[in-house]
């Protein structure tokens, strides 16, 4: 899964930027999931490693707007929460 960002212009010429996969996708297949949480503030699905979190945060760094590397790890266990993972560090 690669979101892009297609622009089409009036000569029929076109330009395209591929993006990063997004967290939840890393996450799923990081961690060898089908899917998140139904219910993500009670459910656990897995626990997921520091490691893995620096692994993705790496993958994701060109599209992060977090200025710094702590922030963006912060960024990845907000999508870790949201999709109920739990942090095992």
């Amino acid at each position: 899964m690669l979101p892009t960002i297609i622009t089409v212009y009036s000569d029929r010429s076109f330009t395209f930027i591929t993006k990063t996969p997004p967290a939840s996708y890393l996450l799923q297949t990081k961690m060898k999931l089908k899917r998140g949480a139904q219910k993500p503030g009670t459910e656990v699905v897995g626990a997921v490693s520091k490691k893995i979190v620096e692994e993705i945060v790496e993958t994701k760094r060109p599209d992060l707007t977090a200025a710094t590397q702590e922030a963006a790890e912060r960024t990845i266990e907000g999508s870790c929460r949201s999709a109920g993972i739990k942090l095992d560090y």
